[in-house]
């Protein structure tokens, strides 16, 4: 079989146009609408001396939990956003939202930064840590 340079050429030119509307449709294609909003608090965490993590709701500055012991899921949520804060300046002392949608999604969101970690993806127990602040 002789494939010819404008053959080539064509399937080239072919390739090109399909990539390029499939990102061009990404960038416009509209997702799934999101869910409705069932609760959402905006809290701050502060650690504590004793190595508490005290859990504060950002609106009144009312202490809504406060996490002793270990707290390995909480600390390891709390230490990824906070690393992502420390690459953009010192951000430290902002509030977070946590927010549960009618879908059963857990998320918790950094608004400064825009990252948000899927609470309900490292399962119930994990996401009943972060849960237990909307009540």
């Amino acid at each position: 079989m002789i494939v010819t340079p404008a053959a080539l050429l064509g399937a080239a030119a072919l390739l090109f146009v399909v990539v390029g509307a499939a990102v061009a449709h990404s960038w416009t294609a509209e997702g799934p609408a999101p869910a409705p909003v069932v609760r959402a608090r905006t809290l701050l965490f502060e650690d504590r001396a004793d190595g508490a993590v005290v859990v504060v709701n950002a609106a009144d500055r009312r202490v809504v939990d406060v996490a002793r012991g270990q707290q390995g899921f909480l600390r390891q949520t709390l230490r990824g956003l906070a690393l992502a804060r420390a690459v953009d300046g010192p951000l430290a002392g902002a509030p977070f939202t946590l927010t549960y949608y009618a879908d059963h999604r857990l998320i918790l969101l950094d608004p400064l930064t825009r990252r948000q970690v899927e609470l309900e993806a490292f399962g119930p127990a994990n996401a009943g840590v972060f849960a237990r602040f909307l009540e």
